[in-house]
């Protein structure tokens, strides 16, 4: 073989391996964005589960005990909104999480008024129904936290895979994703009054 095809057949083989190098990244990047997208679907699942729970627990309330109306319209308000604000996965960026996070988060704190007034009414604590859905919520809202949890880390493997060198190369069209951070004063604990004066 002369020495000019010898070169050309290195050259080539140099070349291939840095291609199929090449596309090995582009693939898992593809498979850490796969995998962010159905993280999130589980995310808005748990969402949907504590949504689904709502309408039960006030047609429970309001069958049970003379209720204070405002409280179960801020609930229902509350639900309203939250399950109109949506993210797109393939476009989601801080603002859009903002937003989501902002809507969950009235949720939580009227069902959180919901619950403490409750406590007033012995006949609804007594109620096996009310006691099952409160069970329920409570599960529920510690599979979100859960589903939250895994997503954060399934972006931070994302973000950090997309942004590291050579991997940042090949990373176009994909675009770092935001995370859930905690809400503002999250660190303290909720004084019971506070869940009124929030309304």
């Amino acid at each position: 073989m002369k020495k000019g095809t010898i070169t050309l057949i290195a050259i080539l083989g140099v070349l291939g391996l840095i291609v199929i190098w090449a596309i090995g990244i582009r693939n898992n990047i593809v498979r850490k964005d796969v995998t962010v997208t159905a993280s999130w679907q589980q995310v808005e699942n748990q969402y949907q589960r504590r949504s689904d729970l709502i309408p039960n627990l006030v047609a429970v309330v309001q069958q049970v005990a003379d209720f204070e109306k405002g409280t179960l319209t801020a609930v229902i308000e509350a639900r309203s909104k939250a399950t109109s604000v949506t993210i797109d996965p393939s476009k989601m960026d801080e603002n859009s999480m903002k937003k989501f996070q902002a809507a969950q988060g009235e949720v939580s704190s009227t069902l959180s008024r919901l619950l403490v007034v409750s406590e007033q009414y012995p006949q609804l604590k007594a109620n096996e129904n009310f006691r099952d859905l409160q069970t329920q919520l409570e599960g529920t809202e510690n599979r979100i936290a859960n589903e939250r949890r895994i997503f954060n880390e399934t972006v931070q493997g994302f973000n950090t895979y997309i942004r590291v060198f050579p991997n940042s190369i090949f990373a176009w069209g994909f675009a770092s994703r935001p995370y859930f951070e905690a809400d503002a004063g999250a660190e303290k604990a909720p004084k019971v009054k506070d869940l009124f004066n929030n309304k």
